[in-house]
């Protein structure tokens, strides 16, 4: 199976993790949220697949172009 690397377009604090690791993602779907300039920015899996490692927990901060996920395709 391909890894496929998913990246913040933003930096900012991560508020939510709605997705854990094992769990399934289709194509858009949001595996975590970034709150950044008073906003919450979902990052959203760029394919289906599986999630097999989250690399922040709530309350990180994260740069923008950080990995933060990584989904099994």
């Amino acid at each position: 199976m391909p890894e496929i690397k998913i990246v913040t377009e933003v930096a900012g604090r991560i508020c939510a993790t709605p997705v854990q690791v094992g769990g399934t993602v289709a194509d858009g779907d949001d595996v975590v949220v970034v709150e950044a300039m008073k906003m919450e920015i979902p990052v959203a899996a760029p394919a289906a697949g599986t999630l097999t490692s989250l690399l922040v927990k709530i309350d990180d901060l994260v740069a923008e172009g950080q990995t933060i996920a990584i989904v099994a395709s």
